[in-house]
């Protein structure tokens, strides 16, 4: 299985991105999705995560960060709107889960560097 983000970049402070996050490989959907950042000298922090009934979000981005997925395609989405100098950092997709054993697959991850 392979997770492919997509959709990073620099933006001003105050602007708007969204990142994709597209699976291939896999012959289910997955049972959890989420993505992940990492800022320089920080550890990795989760963001979001999506199930197949509900979202919850870091208290950091909530309010501004919107995550949704397209199930048949395991396909994710992160919609960051309002974005702070604070949200630079490289971010990761990740989904996980349990079939025949437990699974945790991540993306390369893609750059967002946010400019004040």
């Amino acid at each position: 299985v392979q997770l492919v983000e997509s959709g990073g970049g620099l933006v001003q402070a105050g602007g708007s991105l969204r990142l994709s996050c597209a699976a291939s490989g896999s012959t289910f959907s997955f049972n959890a999705m989420g993505w992940y950042r990492q800022a320089p000298g920080k550890a990795r922090e989760l963001v979001a995560r999506i199930t197949s009934g509900a979202a919850t979000y870091a208290d950091s981005v909530k309010g501004r960060f919107t995550i949704s997925r397209d199930n048949p395609e395991n396909t994710m989405y992160l919609q960051m709107n309002s974005l702070k100098p604070e949200d630079t950092a490289v971010y990761y997709c990740n989904a996980n889960g349990v079939r025949f054993g437990r699974y945790d697959y991540w993306g390369q991850g893609t750059q967002v560097t946010v400019s004040s």
